[in-house]
């Protein structure tokens, strides 16, 4: 079964429910967003859209821009979301780089984009929403070109499970942006694991925090559009300001929460949480990056009822493997919980830098295979072999298998430096960081030294605001780590910059 007819199945069953809610209210039934994705299927057909073909989308977070994924989808082509934030000469390096068919564009980015497109065969035809919002912007483009020439009812294309379903491109090695090519097959497989473990039912209110050219989006739309549940879209505006954000999830009874760590860290520290009513929630997931235990203890202790799971996994695989945080959190607990076992679907195997596995309890990088893992990336013939060990794709990060099958997770092997020959890992820094009482946020970047061969800068916010004393951070961190492992420089921020994705900004920190 194909991507959207997952979607499809639940619109046959539950046509009157909701399917969408935006911040604003305005809202979307199955039957109605079935009908809208439809007349995009039919308009992108009409305009020659064909099976395998691309589509871009460069829209805001709305009912349009879900309607028009699986539009896209019901077409039988893959879609290529780009981040709405990004300059336009990003965007559309990404659309010119994929050759997609066609793109569906807010007009508040057709002007820029339009003028950054190079496709040697010419540009692709833009379809302009005048506003995206409700399915209304999206709507009245559709009855436009309806009225210059008619879109005829088509049937949704069943393509083979090995088509493309999405492309999401990632920050590349070479600078330029690189497109990781994700299957039907690919895509359904996670669906299928994420009904089975949380048993998303009608009653269920998702929250979609993630944008749509993140990973984290592929759960947030298709768990519960796939299970006749709701799904809550949280605008740019609203996910990162933590009274409004705390004030939503109240607000829609989410049920269902997904985000990167730093966002309930946000939430935990300045969301206000007391007194609210939380009791509709009954999970939270994260993932993306570490959370510190400090700040998931805090959560914990604001929402003592909710379930916890530690979500791992690159674009390139989705989540691979998944760990329960079962409370209560030991109060002497520093060291962040597993990242997990791997999933059912999947397989992983953990090897030294010669590529043989090693004993358990060792360090090495992991690497899983199975239905979730990438086709490979666009037209990178090389990095894609790199990117495998046979059939496993190599993660990039260090783990320790502990009993239980459980994974720790140690660090980046891109985040290993060499200081006076000795091998340091940064993420281990920051954990030093975070058991102190004052840090709120910390950061951890190398810098090239003639010397040392690398200087290690921390970058860090705190609690109060105020700046902690270098000769007291570097005692507190001389008592935890080797000293070679101790900073060479403390920096403090109001908060630390965030990607796109609401990942720490490390490129940025390096840069800056």
């Amino acid at each position: 079964m194909n991507l959207h007819q997952y979607f499809e199945r639940s619109a046959a069953q539950s046509a009157e429910a909701c399917a969408i809610e935006q911040a604003d209210g305005a809202t979307i039934s199955y039957a109605e967003l079935a009908a809208l994705s439809d007349r995009v299927r039919d308009r992108l057909m009409l305009e020659g859209v064909e099976a395998g073909d691309r589509v871009g989308l460069y829209l805001r977070k709305t009912i349009d821009t879900v309607a028009s994924i699986l539009g896209v989808l019901k077409a039988g082509a893959a879609y290529v979301p780009v981040d709405p934030t990004a300059p336009a000469s990003r965007n559309g390096y990404i659309f010119d780089n994929c050759r997609v068919k066609a793109a569906i564009v807010e007009s508040r980015f057709s002007e820029k984009l339009e003028a950054e497109l190079q496709q040697p065969s010419g540009a692709p035809p833009l379809f302009v929403v005048d506003e995206a919002g409700g399915g209304r912007g999206l709507e009245r483009m559709l009855d436009g070109l309806d009225e210059r020439k008619p879109a005829p009812k088509s049937e949704s294309r069943e393509v083979p499970m090995s088509n493309l379903a999405y492309i999401l491109y990632t920050s590349g090695s070479t600078g330029k942006p690189k497109g990781v090519m994700l299957t039907h097959e690919n895509a359904t497989s996670f669906v299928d694991w994420c009904l089975e473990t949380f048993e998303p039912t009608a009653d269920d209110v998702f929250s979609s925090h993630a944008p749509f050219h993140f990973d984290l989006s592929i759960l947030d739309i298709y768990t519960p559009l796939s299970s006749g549940a709701k799904l809550v879209l949280v605008p740019e505006d609203v996910g990162k300001e933590p009274l409004g954000l705390a004030a939503l999830i109240e607000e829609k009874r989410i049920t269902v929460w997904y985000s990167a760590p730093s966002i309930l860290t946000m939430l935990t520290q300045r969301g206000e949480l007391e007194g609210r009513d939380y009791s509709s929630l009954r999970a939270v997931l994260f993932a993306g990056e570490v959370f510190p235990v400090v700040h998931l203890r805090s959560l914990h202790e604001k929402w003592p009822h909710t379930r916890y799971f530690n979500l791992y996994g690159p674009t390139e695989t989705n989540v691979c493997t998944y760990y329960e945080v079962v409370p209560p959190i030991p109060e002497d607990r520093t060291e962040p919980y597993p990242i997990g076992a791997v999933c059912s679907q999947l397989e992983g195997i953990v090897v030294d830098l010669d590529d043989q596995p090693v004993e358990k309890g060792d360090e090495g990088e992991l690497c899983i295979k199975g239905p979730n893992v990438l086709n490979g990336y666009w037209e990178l013939p090389e990095q894609t072999a790199n990117a495998f060990l046979a059939d496993y794709y190599r993660t990039g990060d260090i783990v320790v298998e502990e009993d239980g099958g459980n994974f720790r997770f140690v660090g980046r092997r891109d985040r290993m430096v060499k200081k006076r020959g000795y091998r340091v890992e940064l993420g281990e820094i920051e954990t030093a960081l975070y058991a102190h009482e004052e840090i709120e946020e910390a950061a951890v970047v190398a810098i090239p030294d003639d010397d040392a061969g690398v200087m290690i800068h921390a970058h860090l916010s705190t609690v109060s605001g105020d700046k902690v004393s270098m000769i007291k951070l570097k005692k507190f961190c001389s008592e935890r780590l080797p000293v070679y492992m101790v900073p060479d420089r403390f920096a403090f921020h109001e908060s630390l910059p965030k990607t796109s994705t609401d990942k720490i900004d490390y490129q940025g920190l390096k840069n800056g």
